[in-house]
Parts: structure tokens; sequence; C-alpha cells
């Protein structure tokens, strides 16, 4: 979950503003990697049902919706089987670990078994929180519940996704004292040219949201040049993130085809290529085809 004054907030609100117009659909679909349905308005079969349907009309055809706290987690798991396009993630966000239980971790990992969550996450440290809310846990506490979190991902078999903002050395630290399991996903990736280096070359895979088409966003937009396919996914962080030139308006993952566009041009890549190597990456690094066969659809895109 980000601000959109960049990767991080941990206010987990609806957010009320306008829209931007849809825009015009995809050569090729794509996979939003990471959302917050609930947040974006999306609390009922129905609401779901209506996020999706929009999004898959632009080309977007599934989509992982993310935890932050316990609520969320919950709520999560119940969502993605109320539609087969949608897909969950689970765990504390680091601003929201002050208060973690045992409880909390046994429930945790209950619902990180359950079928149709694909990752571990949001997880990772949160250093400007820490720095402007005086509640917001300490870097010790977060470091120490990122690494439960990344044990977690290692027990149960998935992949870990990381939320990192203000806190790059100590998030590769942390997984490489723990030892990472063998995906990793930096959500809403914020870094420089040289910190993806250091994530591409360990293999990790980098996921871009509507921050990399902001025009003063210079060393991020220089990093995602540098990530090959196969190690990039692209997402939306709804309701949060809206892309240029819409910034500061509601997203949702309707909205990925902006981001989709400026990153292939930014890449000097064609579209569809691009659409096409993100979704792959996804549907690899999530399991979308074990999935679909076990549950007896087709595809992703909610079909049987």
């Amino acid at each position: 979950m980000s601000g959109d004054a960049g990767d991080g907030s941990h206010r987990h609100s609806r957010v009320r503003r306008s829209s931007p117009p849809h825009p015009p659909p995809l050569p090729a679909v794509v996979v939003d990697a990471h959302t917050h349905l609930d947040a974006c308005g999306a609390t009922d079969p129905a609401g779901v049902r209506a996020a999706l349907d929009r999004a898959a009309a632009v080309g977007v055809r599934a989509v992982v919706t993310v935890a932050d706290d316990m609520t969320a987690a919950r709520w999560v798991v119940q969502a993605s089987n109320w539609d087969d396009r949608v897909f969950a993630a689970v765990a504390l966000h680091p601003t929201r670990t002050a208060t973690m239980t045992d409880a909390d971790r046994v429930e945790l990992e209950r619902l990180a078994r359950q079928a149709r969550v694909v990752a571990v996450g949001e997880t990772g440290l949160d250093y400007y929180w820490t720095r402007v809310d005086p509640g917001c846990p300490p870097p010790e506490a977060q470091r120490e519940a990122y690494r439960w979190h990344i044990d977690l991902a290692k027990r149960v078999g998935k992949p870990l996704m990381i939320h990192d903002r203000d806190a790059h050395g100590d998030v590769l630290a942390v997984l490489d004292q723990e030892g990472p399991p063998p995906t990793v996903v930096f959500h809403c990736f914020s870094g420089d040219a040289a910190m993806a280096r250091a994530c591409v070359d360990a293999g990790y895979v980098l996921s871009f949201s509507g921050t990399v088409t902001f025009r003063n966003a210079r060393a991020l937009r220089e990093a995602a040049v540098l990530v090959p396919d196969g190690q990039l996914l692209v997402e939306t962080d709804a309701p949060f993130l809206t892309p240029h030139p819409h910034r500061g308006k509601t997203n949702e993952p309707v909205n990925l085809p902006y981001t989709v566009r400026d990153l292939a041009a930014l890449r000097g890549q064609d579209v569809a290529e691009l659409a096409a190597s993100t979704s792959a990456a996804a549907e690899r690094v999530f399991g979308f085809g074990r999935l679909a066969a076990r549950f007896g659809a087709t595809d992703t895109a909610g079909r049987s």
C-alpha cells in the first residue's frame, strides 16, 4: 500500500477523489500484480465483479488484491473466492506490526496456506512513517516482523511480496541474513538503478506502479529500463499512485494500461510485447496456471 507522494502510506481508507477516464484497451492482456480492492471501495461481490469487469474491458485480466492488516487479510481471502480473476496476498504491513500477536501469526499462516493466496505480502520495512508518525513501529520491531514473514513465505512455499520505503539497505540486508524464499517480489519498486541491478542479479522480481510514470521520478525511471523481461511486473497499488497524466485522482485496476503504455515507451518496447512479457511473468510468479487447472478454469480471466 502506498501514498500518492510515494511508496508507503499506511492509511488504509477509501480514497474519495475523481476518477480518470478509462484508457483505451491494451493490445494484449496484463495482470495487476498488486492492488487493494477493498480500499478502492469494491467491498462486496458485486463491487468486486464490477471493478474486474471494468478492468477486463481494457485488457486487465486478473489482479492480486493485497492485505495490510488482519481485517484485510481475512477479506482478501474471501474476495478471491468471489471472482476467478481475483487472487490474494496476506501479511501485516510493516506499519501495522506494533500489535502483532501470536494469535495473528497463527491466523496469518492459516490464511497464507489457502489455495487462492498467491503471496505473503505486503511485508518489509517502512522508515518514512517511522519518522513522521510517533505511533509507527520502530525499525527493529519492523525488522522482527519482516523476518517472521520471510520465514512464513518459505514455510508455505509462496512468493514474498516486499514493501520498501526509505529502507533499501536494510530490506536487502535482512533478506540476505534470513535467506530469501525462491521467489521475491519488490512491490512498487522505488529504488534507483544501483538497487535495481542488485535485485536483478539476486533473481528478484520488480513490480512497477504508477510512480514510474511520474516525470520527476528520474532515478526510478532509469531503474525501470534495466529490468529484464521475466523479472518485471506491473501494478496499480490502487487506490493510490494513479499514473501520469492523472496523478492525484482515484486509482483502480482499470487504469493499469496507462502505466503499461508509459513504461513500454520508456523501455523502447512495443506495448503488446511488454504486456505479454509481464503477464507471462505474473503467471510464473503467482502460479496462475496451476490454480486454473485446480479450479477448472481455462485461464485467469474468470472463464470456465
